[in-house]
Parts: C-alpha cells; structure tokens; sequence
C-alpha cells in the first residue's frame, strides 16, 4: 500500500435494535470521549432534579448525543436511555453504563452485539502510474445498551436485571462501604525474625554431636 494514500473513509452505522420512543436519549460514545461528561448529562436525564445550568456545562457528550440538548428545567425524568459505541470506545460506553446503574438504583439493563461498516477508500499517489482505487470494507463491533426504568423482557438474550454487577463493580463498592482494603495487610515472610534462628536451635553444635548424646 506504499503506493496509496487514504483519501476518504464512510461510515455505515449501525441501527438501533431497540423498540424505544423517539425521545429516547441516544448516547454516541467515541474513545475520545470523556467519561464525566457522559455521566453528568447521562444523570440529569435520569434524575427527577436536574443539575443547575453551572453544573451542566459541557453536559453534551464529545460526539455525542442525538439528544444531546440541556433540558428545560422541570422535565420529568427519562425512563429508557441508549448507550452505543463502536470499536474502541465499546469499553469505556459499558463503563458508562454501569456506573449510571450504580447511582440511579432499578434499572434493567438489555445489551446488544452488532457490526457497523466502514469503507476506506484510498487512491494512487501518482495518477499516471495506471493505478486503480481501491476500497477496503471493515466490520468494527458495535455495542447497544438500553437502560430502563420498566421491566424488560425477561426471556431476551442480553437481559440484566436491577441490582446485579460485574465483579469488578462489585469490588469497587466493598471497597466503598469499607473505606478502603478490608482487614490490615499482611507482611509477606511471616514474622520479623531472621530464618534458621529459632529457640530450638542451639550455635556451635554439630548435628552428630546431638546424635552421640542419645
């Protein structure tokens, strides 16, 4: 591919696969996006208070949001909320997810595996090199979160119900109500004493002399 540049790339996103309403809050997360910022506009969506305007600042998530408008004040709360993201921002949307599930309790949770398209389209360097274009097709993983105040579906694969955690968040909040690491620290190598000097062991005597004794 020395002899190509990029000149182009088209993306073909994914659909939803979810039947929500059209006011739905759709949250598009990119890897650069930050994390705070999606949880603040995330909250003030699901929170019966919103946040005041000073708070809200930069609440529109970094290539965000469809929805992505600060709300009029005294708006009732949203009762569904998507979260999607594709390729290397997949991790960091569940991340979002999940800690949107720890602060606002109830929530069912339905999670979705798709494949968007993308199409690169590169060109020759040097157009009088007889060169044709060349378009490659790739099949980046797409991930779909609805978060829901009403029951789901139980029988749906993908389905979560309130209440249940990866372990690591499950670590993380022992962690919390315990105000840090559960019990002290145990040293490694047991006491502070050096090895081989123990009060059975007597210097300067020999193995065989304690064998004659017997």
């Amino acid at each position: 591919m020395e002899n190509y540049s990029r000149a182009r790339v088209v993306e073909q996103p994914s659909v939803c696969p979810f039947s929500v309403s059209s006011d739905t809050p759709e949250l598009r997360v990119k890897h650069g996006s930050k994390i705070r910022n999606l949880l603040r506009f995330a909250l003030s969506r699901m929170d019966a208070d919103p946040r005041p305007a000073e708070e809200g600042e930069g609440a529109q998530p970094e290539g965000g949001s469809q929805q992505g408008q600060q709300e009029a004040p005294g708006r009732p709360p949203c009762t569904q909320m998507v979260f999607t993201s594709t390729g290397k921002g997949v991790s960091k949307a569940i991340t979002c997810a999940e800690m949107v599930k720890r602060r606002v309790k109830g929530l069912h949770q339905l999670t979705r595996l798709t494949y968007s398209t993308v199409l690169e389209v590169w060109e020759p360097r040097e157009p009088t090199a007889g060169l044709d274009s060349l378009t490659v097709s790739r099949n980046l993983p797409t991930v779909w979160i609805l978060l829901s105040r009403e029951p789901l579906d139980h029988s749906q694969p993908g389905y979560q119900a309130p209440g249940r955690y990866d372990a690591l968040w499950a670590q993380a909040a022992v962690r919390e109500e315990g105000g840090g690491r559960a019990g002290p620290r145990r040293k490694r190598g047991g006491g502070g004493g050096s090895r081989g000097k123990g009060p059975g062991r007597q210097p300067g005597r020999s193995r065989d002399s304690t064998k004659g004794q017997t």
